[in-house]
């Protein structure tokens, strides 16, 4: 893999003689008392500004800081006008424009296109306070208010729209969301290295069309240019014999490192995916295929006349580099304008820390692969105990309890390839399906050594284990297992089995649901030993392509022999570039080389389908019985309808239900769960209620959540919405 310039090893620009902001200044005033006559960087965003490493504008303005740069604040400025734009004067060098922590329409809409009430991200969490595609929106907006100065797109709207991709919410694919902004660069992935070496070019006078070589960027070239000394190799058309020859000889002379460098492939144009789904499914999995920083090449898409040129992914942060990242001198609050005013996502992150980054999971619904990369960036122990010690010392309301300690998993920290050649020469899209790779290392010892020393922190009281949980992973290590059950559990436990059928977990590339019960096992056994009342919260998509009816009525019988009552669901959302929504909008599957005979996936495109599935994973409510008797007897199963134990569902409807819209429990109640850094997005699933019998009184224990309640001294409750992605956590 290549190397990189040490993040913090750069000549600090001139005006860190100024010093450190206790705040990035978001008004003119604030400036003044800085003794700032201007700004060099001015980013832009969607969220409320919190100076918290968890929230990309803070983490990114912090970073350029301590590059010696003055760095400004516009947070979810009034997009109706240029004005709000204008309120700190022209940047110097650019504008750095993201949609927030969250795609802006994941944040906005439920799966089913409904409007969502609130917004995790605004002061009091109210809704309406950001744009559709608020990255194009706000692009526009500073080319209007200042045309001359750069504009950079980032975050994690422009990371996963960085090429032509399939839109849920107008049902169409759109072009790159660098051609539709007007923007000069767009720099996608984890955001560091990309934004320092651009920052400091431009501030050494280097015109930011001359900007062509810095990874984890995107820029448009006119078309058919290319740098010299560049092979370009065609990959527009589908798989197949006569395309699989035809590239043999070309793909052989860029299999070495040097010459891979210098190798960028052709992918078919943005008219062309557009039109064809085939051609779609066949471009997003090259890719897919094209992600890993050791072996990526560049890739070029047209778009018109224009060639979208994107280089190869970032180089990974060392564990130094991330160490001084995230100990820059955060306030680790919401910006003092905001009063009193609550944000949510704050809230719920203000407890908690960042111990790893990235993810090695490949899961089909999932774009965190795509933004943050395989391969893990972990944090020393002792910045992760330094800063336990400081949220400690320094944030208002700690009462003892660190809410979390992880990142978009909770258990890959220090995990990796045993070999770094294999790791730099891997193409796999998932290290863990369909199975743990034998090269992957499965020791949790280091994770383990941590919650200890965590737990010993004076004036720790407990450590909760909140990030996503990789089961299968944990299972290879019981110690660990053990250590999380018995010390890191606050009552309920989430996981995430998806589905229990072989057939939609194959798409999604998750494990079979025996690997959830080996698991459950473990986690019983342990629960006993250490005396406590412990519960697994699974969740669950329903929808997902490639799921039928019969699909959900199976999983529908698993929940109720479980006595598993989800609460609230939603189907699945497609969200831009994960491999799912390609199914979703194309029917065939990337998993496999796409070509005209391509394997065909089948799609609930249909709300009334959608919502049927839904439905069964809430087939304890009554408002869902008339559909589910109805597709029941459609199916030929109307033997599952009746009063006894082995029905799914009752034959009598109490008086007063049946009325509600079928399957669209609590709709629009569930904004999307971070998982640090955040996060790609993930589609909402169901949280859970504990089972209670069909009289009333209380079933029996089970590991998969308690019949009667929370276990004693839990102190928590399920959650009443859908799974959430976690706010913050670094984009």
């Amino acid at each position: 893999m290549d190397t990189a310039p040490d993040l913090f090893g750069y000549r600090k620009h001139w005006a860190h003689k100024l010093g450190t902001a206790p705040e990035l200044p978001m008004s003119r005033d604030e400036m003044d008392l800085l003794g700032w006559d201007s700004c060099d960087v001015i980013i832009v965003t969607g969220d409320a500004y919190v100076d918290h490493a968890s929230f990309g504008m803070a983490l990114i303005g912090r970073l350029l800081e301590a590059q010696g740069f003055r760095v400004g604040i516009i947070a979810q400025p009034d997009w109706t006008s240029a004005d709000a734009f204008q309120a700190l004067g022209p940047p110097n060098l650019c504008f750095g424009v993201g949609a927030g922590n969250m795609d802006s329409m994941v944040n906005r809409y439920t799966a089913d296109r409904c409007p969502r009430s609130d917004d995790a991200y605004s002061p009091g969490g109210a809704g309406g306070r950001r744009p559709d595609r608020s990255v194009l929106v706000y692009a526009q907006r500073a080319r209007e208010a200042y045309p001359g100065v750069p504009i950079l797109l980032g975050g994690i709207e422009a990371s996963l729209r960085r090429v032509a991709h399939y839109d849920y919410w107008s049902d169409q694919v759109r072009r790159s969301m660098l051609v539709d902004s007007k923007a000069d660069l767009l720099v996608f992935g984890n955001a560091e290295r990309a934004i320092c070496e651009v920052v400091h070019r431009l501030a050494r006078g280097e015109p930011v069309g001359a900007i062509r070589d810095v990874r984890g960027t995107a820029f448009l070239v006119p078309g058919g240019e290319r740098p010299d000394g560049f092979v370009e190799l065609d990959v527009r058309e589908p798989d197949g014999p006569g395309a699989t020859q035809a590239r043999s000889g070309a793909r052989a002379l860029s299999q070495r490192p040097a010459q891979r460098a210098r190798t960028v492939l052709r992918l078919p144009s943005f008219e062309q995916v557009r039109a064809d789904p085939v051609r779609y499914a066949h471009a997003a999995r090259w890719v897919h295929l094209e992600t890993n920083p050791g072996n990526a090449r560049a890739l070029v898409q047209a778009h018109g006349d224009r060639d979208l040129w994107l280089n190869p992914p970032p180089i990974p942060l060392t564990t130094a580099e991330m160490d001084r990242l995230y100990e820059l001198p955060f306030s680790r609050r919401p910006h003092s304008a905001y009063g009193d005013a609550r944000i949510p996502a704050w809230e719920m992150i203000r407890f908690s820390v960042t111990i790893m980054r990235g993810c090695f999971g490949g899961c089909a619904f999932c774009s965190i692969t795509e933004h943050e990369g395989r391969i893990i960036q972990n944090r020393s122990e002792a910045s992760v105990l330094a800063e336990i010690a400081e949220i400690r010392d320094r944030t208002p309301g700690f009462t003892g309890t660190i809410s979390d300690m992880g990142g978009p998993s909770a258990n890959m920290y220090r995990l990796a390839c045993r070999d770094p050649k294999i790791e730099s020469a891997c193409r796999r899209l998932s290290c863990v399906y369909p199975e743990v790779c034998r090269n992957m290392a499965t020791d949790h010892s280091a994770l383990i050594e941590l919650y200890r020393k965590a737990r010993a922190v004076p004036g720790v009281k407990r450590v909760l284990i909140a990030s996503g949980l990789r089961y299968d992973l944990a299972v290879h290590s019981p110690a660990y297992v053990r250590e999380l059950v018995t010390h890191h559990v606050g009552g309920y436990l989430k996981i995430a089995p998806e589905h229990t059928e072989g057939g939609p977990l194959a798409l999604m590339m998750k494990p079979g649901i025996g690997s959830f019960e080996r698991f459950r096992q473990m986690f019983d056994r342990f629960s006993r030993e250490a005396g406590k009342e412990q519960y697994l919260i699974p969740y669950f998509i329903a929808a997902h392509p490639g799921t039928s009816d019969e699909d959900m009525l199976n999983l529908a019988l698993w929940l109720k022999r479980n006595r598993f009552r989800p609460d609230a669901v939603q189907a699945f959302l497609p969200t831009p570039m994960a491999l799912s929504t390609v199914m979703y909008h194309t029917g065939r599957n990337p998993l496999k080389p796409v070509g005209p005979g391509a394997e065909r996936v089948s799609v609930a495109r249909r709300l009334r389908q959608r919502r049927l599935h839904k439905a069964f994973l809430r087939w304890h409510d009554p408002d869902n019985w008339p559909l589910l008797r109805e597709a029941l007897r459609t199916m030929g199963r109307a033997d599952l309808i009746g009063n006894g134990k082995r029905h799914l569902v009752p034959s009598f409807q109490p008086a007063g239900t049946g009325s509600r819209r079928p399957g669209d429990h609590r709709a629009g109640q569930t904004p999307s769960k971070q998982t640090s850094q955040q996060t790609g997005t993930l589609p909402s699933k169901s949280a859970v209620r504990p089972a209670r019998k069909q009289t009333g009184k209380p079933g029996r224990k089970s590991s998969i959540g308690p019949a009667n309640g929370p276990g004693p001294g839990s102190g928590r409750t399920p959650p009443a919405s859908g799974r959430r992605r976690k706010p913050g956590r670094p984009r």
